[in-house]
């Protein structure tokens, strides 16, 4: 039977691939009408694509309704992310994608993501990013794993902080404050904060407005206590939002953990008051970062810095270079140097020879198409992982996966391309 993969030109069809995402990421073969209603409120149909094919049995079983069944969907949208350097680029954000249990191995990613990055292609966005469920999909289109997280697990009894924490020092203060002071003041840091952090992306009106409970509410909400931290001028400089697990020992001591849900900073200062706080609430006894950058100052921020364990580290924000001409002068780079890349591109999208000249360290570079002999050879996979800094070229050399035409190019190509401080992408989409 014919599938046909295509954008959905019509809102009717909203319900049935919303039907077929939730049951795609296991979440229930259903989909609540309100929630349906939600996303159609602010998602742009030419960018939904699905994979619709004819229903001998209409409306039976997951992704079932009005003649077609819909087997496989993918979303994309536009989203500003944060270059080395600090320049804001358009990426085409790719998220929702599943194909059916019952359709898997007939093409169908394949189509739906050819269909969607040739669209970004046109449309100018110059790389795409995704956050997989699974490592070994992304690779085959061109996705490198850009950054990475890690997750900490802090022993409060062992941390060496003083529990009588009666708050941070220079004049500042932390402050509970409510949902709605979140969605004033929170916009506006957390952008200041995005500008000075490479992998960082945007949080737009309708983000802030699901994670502080104005509107839509999924299923499994809970109220958060949230926080900001003010310096001795009043300026808003760090955001904290965090749940708390009740907890007892055997003993009937209270033994409760903190879940740190979101926390932004734009000072160091700021950063280690919210930290000190969290350590400092009563009956809490440990403290879960949450993910963070893999080179976080967390650890080193408590006189016991062991007492800081990491429970989990793993790929996070992934890139694929659309238009590499563009991607590479959009950043900044550590030390000056010219390189002729080879780069290798599967779908045809942005393969082909390119020189990338730096005039000066922390500068931009210069990028156009040569005929050169390659220094360096790779496939745009490996130059989406290098793009935001936090790979080196010489361990993909080590592993096969770069090729060094001339002797010392993945030396250099390493000093060009690497950044001093690890590229964090804090958000899932």
């Amino acid at each position: 039977m014919d599938i046909d993969v295509r954008a959905l030109t019509d809102p009717a069809q909203l319900h049935a691939f919303v039907r077929s995402s939730l049951a795609g990421f296991v979440r229930g073969p259903s989909a609540d009408p309100a929630l349906v209603e939600h996303r159609a409120s602010y998602w742009d149909l030419n960018r939904v694509i699905g994979a619709f094919e004819e229903d001998e049995v209409p409306g039976a079983g997951p992704g079932g309704g009005g003649g077609e069944r819909c087997v496989g969907t993918f979303r994309s949208f536009p989203q500003p992310l944060t270059a080395v350097g600090g320049a804001t680029v358009t990426a085409d954000a790719i998220t929702a994608v599943t194909v059916a249990a019952t359709h898997r191995r007939r093409g169908l990613l394949g189509r739906m993501m050819d269909l969607d990055l040739r669209a970004a292609k046109e449309r100018g966005e110059m790389v795409a990013t995704l956050i997989p469920t699974q490592y070994p999909i992304y690779g085959r289109f061109g996705f490198g794993p850009a950054t990475s997280a890690a997750k900490w697990r802090v022993d409060v009894t062992r941390s060496g902080l003083d529990p009588r924490w009666s708050g941070p020092s220079a004049g500042g203060r932390v402050d509970f404050v409510d949902l709605a002071t979140v969605r004033e003041v929170g916009p506006a840091l957390y952008e200041e904060f995005r500008a000075g952090q490479p992998g960082a992306i945007g949080r737009d009106a309708m983000w802030w407005r699901e994670r502080t409970g104005d509107g839509h509410r999924p299923e499994d909400w809970k109220e958060p206590f949230t926080v900001l931290y003010r310096s001795a001028s009043g300026r808003a400089e760090g955001l904290l939002v965090y749940h708390v697990d009740p907890g007892w020992t055997d003993a009937r001591q209270p033994a409760a953990t903190a879940r740190v849900q979101d926390l932004v900073a734009l000072t160091t200062g700021a950063y280690r008051a919210l930290w000190e706080f969290l350590c400092a609430i009563d009956q809490v006894s440990t403290v879960v970062s949450g993910f963070r950058a893999p080179d976080d100052l967390l650890p080193h921020l408590l006189p016991d810095p062991r007492a800081a364990a990491v429970v989990a580290q793993c790929d996070w924000l992934w890139v694929r270079v659309l238009d590499a001409v563009r991607a590479l002068e959009a950043r900044t780079y550590a030390a000056p140097g010219s390189l002729v890349l080879e780069l290798v591109d599967p779908q045809g999208l942005t393969g082909g020879r390119y020189r990338l000249t730096v005039a000066e360290a922390d500068g931009p570079g210069s990028c156009e198409p040569c005929r050169e002999e390659p220094e360096l050879v790779m496939e745009v996979a490996e130059l989406g992982a290098l793009w935001l800094g936090d790979e080196s070229v010489r361990r993909l050399a080590l592993l096969g996966r770069v090729t060094e035409g001339r002797p010392g190019a993945v030396d250099r190509a390493d000093r060009m391309l690497r950044t001093v401080r690890s590229p964090w992408c804090p958000d899932m989409f």
